[in-house]
Order: structure tokens, then sequence, then C-alpha cells
């Protein structure tokens, strides 16, 4: 990429900043708005993670669709168009999905929403797309990690803010007990037509700032045989939005349609792994397995990280977890996406030059920092936040999970991996506020895992870097699947037993850290030497 790294671009990097705000703030009101959905409309639990389906499907859809046009016009059409003007045409994008949300709501109809919420994560996957490269852009390489860190800081105090407005707009105040049913539409559209407001402003914003220039001169690699599984993938993703069609007419249970997406996915990563392996020629980033298996895990995170959420609101209505309104879970939800800002503030600290007492000095006081702020916008919304305080004993162990970690991709992934089992199967096996702090646990385990995996995913691919990152971007797809993987297993199985669908994922992102070290260290790279930082 090229660009005057002599010059100060802080006012860019700020003005970028707002779209990671509004990332996280609408991806976490989504645990807000699914309760509400699900009890306006009727829907299962199942059909109530479909709003996840389509968010994070159009992330993927997005994100593929300019690779295929990219590869067949030889041409790297983001990087043609300009990175700001993708930002802007993405703001441009999701306003238009938030002014037919509108409609779609009065319309009664489900499926309006979700073609809306589709609408609105295209737009995003256009804004993340270009808004990440552009953020490590500019300045200097060596210090891209520090930029993405504050983007990222941003990004999820939009998470913590987006529960608590969003019940406020919707329910009056956190402490009102409203029923989703008693909502007024007049609310929700209110909603929607402020979010429209903002991404156009912030697309006005955009087109008057002067951002400076940046292009890439790297020439898009040929992939003919990745193509096939990215297909493959794509047929999966559609098998989960005609599993409710496709059961009513063949009698086929619709169970039967989710479980085989997330296979015929999974089997088909797993099978460019061993078709790479025998003649690399024709792959390009997949040729290689930690690049591939890297995938895998990108997918498991990101679905984990949102299934935990998404279905918690359901967990917290039955009464063996308290029996909560819809209208009094933003706290939990709130610090759920806290805990991952809590635990991407912490490891910030390791991209900064200082001395070894310092950052582990700074170690052990970031994480109450954080937690102190969550708790603080909590309170300010008018939420009793005195229930929420033993949760400091959650992180002090996220505390001794980075000082173990010593800032190292192996180690910490598999450490946080490990714990992620644990807090899940402790959720498991008790009720009330102790399996409900430790399900919202997994926050802290997921907070350091996408900058862990993304480098090991990368280390090693050379001139392939910039199509493994687009390869893993199109990963986020794991949003969109595991949700309703883990919704049909609620309404077959109960709420509370569909969370050991986190336990698998949680299990499996420690096997990629034993998995991705074996096989670098077989490429003769020394991963033991790159550090972590920041998050997603």
């Amino acid at each position: 990429m090229a660009q005057d790294n002599t010059k100060s671009y802080g006012s860019a990097l700020y003005t970028l900043a707002t779209v990671f705000f509004f990332w996280g703030f609408l991806a976490a009101s989504n645990g807000i708005f699914i309760p509400f959905c699900k009890a306006h409309f009727s829907l299962s639990q199942f059909e109530s993670q479909l709003i996840d389906f389509t968010f994070y499907g159009g992330y993927f859809i997005g994100s593929l669709g300019l690779y295929f046009a990219s590869a067949a016009s030889k041409v790297d059409i983001l990087n043609k168009i300009g990175y700001k003007n993708g930002i802007i045409i993405g703001l441009i994008i999701s306003a238009i999905g938030a002014l037919i949300m509108v409609p779609a709501i009065n319309s009664g109809s489900f499926a309006f929403i979700l073609a809306t919420f589709f609408v609105i994560a295209l737009g995003f996957s256009l804004q993340q797309t270009a808004a990440n490269p552009f953020v490590v852009a500019l300045g200097t390489p060596e210090t891209g990690s520090n930029r993405l860190n504050f983007t990222g800081g941003v990004n999820n105090f939009g998470s913590i803010m987006g529960p608590v407005v969003v019940s406020i707009v919707l329910f009056g105040s956190a402490s009102k007990l409203i029923k989703p049913e008693d909502v007024q539409i007049s609310s929700v559209n209110n909603l929607y037509y402020i979010l429209a407001g903002l991404f156009l402003a912030v697309a006005l914003f955009f087109w008057l700032s002067k951002l400076p220039s940046v292009t890439s001169d790297e020439k898009i690699e040929a992939s003919n045989k990745a193509n096939l599984p990215l297909g493959i993938i794509f047929i999966a993703f559609l098998l989960i939005l005609i599993a409710g069609p496709a059961s009513k007419s063949t009698g086929i249970p619709q169970s039967y349609f989710v479980y085989a997406s997330l296979i015929i996915i999974l089997a088909s990563l797993i099978g460019s792994v061993s078709a790479a392996g025998k003649s690399k020629s024709g792959w390009g980033a997949m040729q290689y397995p930690q690049l591939v298996y890297g995938m895998i895990a990108i997918f498991t995170y990101v679905g984990t990280e949102v299934t935990i959420q998404s279905n918690m609101g359901a967990l917290l209505e039955t009464p063996a977890f308290g029996g909560y309104k819809p209208s009094e879970i933003a706290p939990f939800i709130s610090l759920y996406w806290g805990s991952l800002m809590i635990g991407r503030w912490t490891g910030a600290i390791g991209a900064f030059n200082l001395s070894k007492t310092t950052k582990i000095l700074l170690t052990i006081v970031v994480p109450f920092v954080a937690f102190g702020v969550v708790l603080l916008v909590n309170h300010l919304s008018g939420t009793n936040v005195s229930n929420l305080y033993v949760y400091a004993v959650c992180v002090v162990v996220l505390i001794v999970g980075f000082l173990y970690g010593a800032q190292k991709p192996i180690r910490t992934l598999a450490v946080f991996g490990i714990l992620g089992v644990i807090f899940m199967i402790v959720g498991l096996m008790t009720s009330g506020m102790v399996a409900i702090f430790a399900f919202i646990s997994g926050g802290l385990c997921c907070s350091i895992m996408w900058p862990s995996i993304f480098s090991l995913s990368v280390t090693g691919l050379g001139k392939y870097t910039s199509q493994g990152s687009a390869f893993l971007i199109m990963m986020i797809l794991g949003g969109s699947i595991i949700p309703p993987v883990q919704g049909i297993l609620a309404d077959t199985s109960g709420i509370h037993l569909s969370y050991v669908v986190p336990v698998i994922g949680f299990a499996y992102l420690a096997f990629f850290a034993w998995k991705a070290g074996s096989i670098l260290r077989k490429q003769g790279i020394d991963i033991d030497h790159v550090e972590v930082s920041g998050g997603h």
C-alpha cells in the first residue's frame, strides 16, 4: 500500500473510528432485538436466530461477491474505487437498509425484516473490507497494530452502548418491565430512522473529510481451485435459508437441513486441506494448511462469540435463570460485549513499547478499568449494577490467563480456548447467577481470539497474505451458521442444554492453537517470537 508515512493522519484515524463504532453498536443490539422479534412474531428459537443468519450472512455474501468480481475482472475493485469511496457507498447501503426496516416492521412480515438486515450487513461488509486496510495504511506498518487496537476499542465501546441504547428506545428505560408484545411499533421505527440518519451523516462526514489517498499495487493472485469449496460453502449457506419451506414440502425435519449446512461447510474446508496437500497449484492462499484450519477457526470463533449472546435472551427468560423480562436483559448483553472490550483493552497493552514490569502492572489494572466503564454505562442508563460486581472474579481469571499467555499467539489461544470450555461446562452444570456469569465469561475468552487466529493463519503466506486475509474475513459466516444450529438444538433439547455448542467451539479453538503451531514448526517458522495484540 502506498501512502506518505511521514504525515500524521490522526484526524483521518478518528474519522474512520466512527464506522467501527457502528459495527459494534448494531451487532450487539441484535441481542436485544432478537427477543423482541421472537415475542412479536411468535417465532421459535431457531427462527429468531435467522436474524443473525441474515446479518452475518450479509458479510459473507458481500465479501464473496467482491472476491469473485475481482477475480473475474482481474482488478482489485475496492482498490479501484478507493477505500474512502468504498466506506461511503457501504454507509449509504446500510442507511437504505435502515430506512427499509420501517415498512418491513410495519408490514408484519418477518421475511421482509430479514431481507432488510441483509441489506444493512451488505453495507457493513463493504465498510469493513475497506476500513481495516485503510486503518493499517494510515502510517508505518510497525504502528499499524496500534491503530487497529484503537479502532477495535471504539468498536467495543459501541458494543456495550448498543444493547443499552436500543433497550431504552424500545422499552423506555433499562428498568421498566415492558413485554415485547407491548412495545410500540413507533419506537422501533424511531430506532431505525435514527440509525439511517446517523449512517447518512457519517457518509457525508466522510465525503467532506480530506482523507489520504491509499492505493495498492498488489496483483490479484489466481486461485481457481479455491472457487469450488467457496461455491459449495455458498450453497450450504442457502440450505439454512430454505430449511423451513423445504421441511414443509418434503417432510424432512428442519434440523436436518441446518446440521447438513454446517457439515458441508466444514467438510469442504477440510477436503481443501487434503486436496491442496497433493497439488498446491491453483489453490492460492488455500495451499497453506494453517490458513484453511484458520478459516475454520475464524468461522468457529465468530459463531461461538455470537451464539452465546444471541441465545442468552431466551436463556434468561427461563425460571432457572431468573425469569427476566426482555426489557431487563440489556445489562447482561452489555456485560457480555463489555467482556470482549475488557479483554481487548488488555490485549492492546502488548502493542506498545513498555517495560516488562509496566506491562504486568497494566495487565492487572486495565481489565478493572474497562470493567468499571461497562458498569458506569449501565448505571447511567438507570440499571442497578450491584448484582454485577461479583463478575470481578471472572475478570481475575482473565488476568491470570493473560499473564500466563505472555502475549504469544499459540499459548494465548490455547489458554483461552481451554478456559472457554471450562466456563461453558460450569454454565451447563449449574443455574442462576453462577451459570449466567459463566456463560458471559465466554466473552472474556473470545476477546483475544481474533488477533491470535489471524496471526497464526497468515504467518508464512508471503505474497498470498492479502488473499488469505480476505478468505478469513469471509469466514465471519460462522456468525450466520452457528447461532441457528444452537437455536434448532434449543427447540429440540432445551435452551440450557443447547450451550453445548460453544463448548465444542472453544474446544476446536484450543485444538487449532496446537495444530497451527505444529504446521508452522514444520515450515521452519518460530511462532514463539510473534506477539499478539488487539482484537476484532
